[in-house]
């Protein structure tokens, strides 16, 4: 299986979201499966390729825009390097290559492709397994968010459309053990009805 994981560029993050994000590419690298990701040397995506990089993974797969090729920002040990012109088409090969999606902390940009293919989830675009790899507590807020939206009727089913722990070998095991099925989150007759 080739994972997707977004995360944090940044190179002034708290070791600890390092280390974690580290074991979780090394664990699942062990475990047979492949890395896509958006190519960063730092932070987040750095250390992910790092650790599948250590646990021997045989395919790490970046997909970076033209415009970050520069000195010191690509991991250099990459099976692989697509380059696309746009950000935008970058989302929509590192969706069509990966079997599977893991957020890993980040900012702006990981919220971006996290909410992008959760709610292409929830439409039936596709049925691959969305993971928040709570490291570190990370993603605990944003679920809570999401539950209280989820109360006043603005979401559904989050915690079906995502699998969220702090743990790799429970977002393994998960990824492993999953079967995609369509949710049907949107109903559009449901949607034809309160219109009409």
């Amino acid at each position: 299986m080739n994972i997707c994981v977004y995360g944090a560029a940044s190179v002034s993050l708290h070791q600890k979201y390092i280390t974690a994000t580290e074991e979780l590419g090394e664990l699942l690298a062990k475990r047979g499966h492949g890395l896509v990701f958006g190519g960063g040397r730092n932070g987040l995506m750095g250390a992910a390729a790092r650790g599948f990089t250590r646990g021997g993974a045989k395919e790490i797969v970046c997909v970076a825009p033209k415009f970050f090729q520069v000195d010191g920002v690509l991991y250099e040990h990459c099976s692989e390097y697509i380059h696309p012109d746009t950000m935008r088409e970058r989302k929509g090969i590192l969706e069509e290559r990966a079997d599977a999606f893991i957020a890993a902390p980040g900012g702006i940009g990981t919220f971006d492709e996290l909410f992008e293919i959760i709610t292409l989830r929830s439409l039936g675009r596709h049925t691959k397994p969305v993971v928040l790899y709570n490291a570190c507590g990370f993603y605990t807020p944003m679920a809570e968010l999401m539950d209280r939206y989820e109360k006043e009727g603005f979401l559904k089913n989050f915690r079906k459309l995502v699998f969220m722990s702090d743990s790799p070998e429970a977002i393994a095991d998960y990824l492993e053990g999953y079967v995609g099925e369509k949710l049907n989150v949107l109903d559009f007759k449901e949607l034809d009805k309160e219109i009409k």
